[in-house]
């Protein structure tokens, strides 16, 4: 079986001229539907398009399963990094999610500033986490 199984789904927002665009995909290999676990990477690029500097300073996560169990993950930066981005500049990073039901959601925020010093929040699109374990019904 393949190693990732893409669902070729790919979620954007943008937010003062930032743009955070978020490809999930299901980690077979990491998986175990018998323990149950269900583990999904999603790639994450966000991309500069307005006239200011920005970092990124802090994230908030939504993390929530098919049962309904959410998971807050708040912090400094994103993989270890507080990235600068000057306008048309872009920045992308890998990371994953493990939820204990074969389906959930993710959406989030950054916390940005300008060099300036002015803070302010960028939306990260709700984005689905659907496995090939998942029963699909249309109603």
């Amino acid at each position: 079986m393949d190693r990732d199984v893409k669902d070729n789904l790919s979620y954007e927002r943008v937010t003062r001229g930032i743009r955070v665009q978020v490809d999930p995909y299901y980690l077979e290999d990491q998986s175990d539907p018998e323990e149950p676990r269900y583990v999904w990477a999603y790639t994450v690029r966000i991309d500069n398009e307005s006239e200011d500097i920005v970092q990124l300073r802090t994230r908030h996560w939504r993390i929530t399963d098919a049962q309904g169990f959410t998971d807050i993950v708040n912090g400094d930066g994103v993989v270890g990094e507080q990235p600068v981005l000057r306008p048309g500049e872009g920045f992308e990073y890998t990371s994953g999610a493990p939820l204990a039901t074969p389906s959930g959601v993710m959406v989030g925020r950054y916390g940005m500033s300008t060099v300036a010093g002015e803070a302010f929040e960028v939306e990260i699109p709700a984005f689905s986490l659907d496995s090939p374990h998942e029963l699909r019904q249309i109603h």
